[in-house]
């Protein structure tokens, strides 16, 4: 199994930075997230003057065996028909990619079909969709770990070889539930406060797909081993995005956290490597049930809540901007002494 040497974010410009963020012309902390988001970014890249190179969005897509068991409304090949969306420009991904000129790839990890040859697809296929975890693990570990390996090496490869900010995103049908038995394995959280409802399903629907997983999470017991977790309820994408966070954070990048689905990939991240949280950012809250409690057990604050839970890294991509305010004040915004402006005094 490949080891992710992933390093604790730089402290000796921590000061520095801190005070640089103090001394602009404003009060104290009056800018709110954006001067700790520009503090974070300063720590991940060890300098006083951030800059965001190359922003580019990933988009992991597999299919799911667990479909099999009818915990979607939405058939299996949407899951194609929707890459071959992204593909053609037509999702709301490549909406809001195109509107914060960020470079987009999909990633073919493990849909069902093959897929035309496009400029903007990566094949990385290691299998034609998961088993059904109902009945049997989703994945051997031999091919989990090979998922692993697959992220890490599209990592170090990007096209864009100056990227050092990357978002996380996915497409497969089925993988709310693949998400969430993940999320109820590593947190030890009620399944209830796990499962949601996914691309729609009604509450009877909903009902139904607890008792699927409640079910599988009898059928394997408690697996401790954290690689063992992510190959019995994992997708192909799911893992693949692991393993590809893992090695970006090795890289020094900037790691934009999308919703329910890549949260849980960057928990199964965080079991492998804990210090990989220093590079993330929680973009958004997603509205699928679990993701706010998700977001809880990582002590992670996200930067948006707007009832969003599309998946596709649409939050990630949505966020972008507040990430490019937070480095353009620290690196353009007058201090207190450069422009002139007399500074608080320390009396009443």
């Amino acid at each position: 199994m490949q080891s992710f040497s992933v390093s604790s974010v730089s402290s000796a410009v921590n000061n520095d930075l801190q005070q640089k963020i103090d001394t602009k012309t404003k009060p104290p902390g009056s800018l709110g997230r954006l001067e700790t988001l520009a503090l974070q970014v300063g720590r991940i890249q060890n300098t006083l003057t951030p800059e965001l190179r190359n922003p580019t969005i990933l988009v992991f897509a597999g299919d799911h065996g667990i479909t099999e068991e009818g915990v979607s409304p939405y058939p299996q090949e949407v899951t194609t028909q929707m890459v071959l969306n992204f593909l053609n420009g037509g999702a709301a991904i490549n909406v809001f990619c195109n509107q914060h000129n960020l470079h987009l790839y999909v990633v073919d990890a493990g849909v069902k079909v093959d897929l035309p040859e496009h400029p903007e697809l990566i094949v990385a296929k290691i299998g034609r969709g998961t088993k059904n975890f109902a009945q049997q693990p989703a994945m051997s570990a031999e091919e989990c770990e090979q998922a692993l390996n697959k992220g890490a090496e599209l990592s170090r490869t990007l096209p864009d070889t100056k990227c050092n900010v990357v978002g996380f995103g996915e497409m497969g049908i089925g993988n709310t539930s693949s998400a969430a038995a993940l999320m109820q394995c590593y947190t030890g959280l009620p399944l209830e406060d796990c499962v949601g409802k996914g691309t729609g399903l009604d509450d009877s629907g909903l009902a139904r797909k607890r008792e699927i997983l409640q079910k599988a999470l009898n059928l394997h017991g408690g697996i401790q081993d954290q690689h063992a977790v992510l190959a019995t309820y994992g997708g192909f994408e799911i893992a693949m995005m692991v393993g590809a966070m893992l090695e970006s954070a090795v890289l020094g990048r900037i790691l934009l956290i999308d919703g329910f689905i890549a949260s849980s990939a960057f928990l199964a991240a965080s079991r492998i490597v804990p210090e990989i949280k220093e590079y993330a950012v929680f973009t958004h809250q997603s509205d699928e049930q679990g993701h706010s409690e998700m977001l809880n057990y990582l002590q992670a604050e996200p930067l948006i809540s707007l009832g969003m839970r599309l998946g596709e890294g649409t939050g990630a991509a949505v966020a972008f901007p507040l990430l490019q305010s937070a480095v353009a004040f620290l690196n353009e915004m007058a201090s207190f002494e450069s422009a002139g402006v007399s500074d608080r005094t320390d009396g009443e």
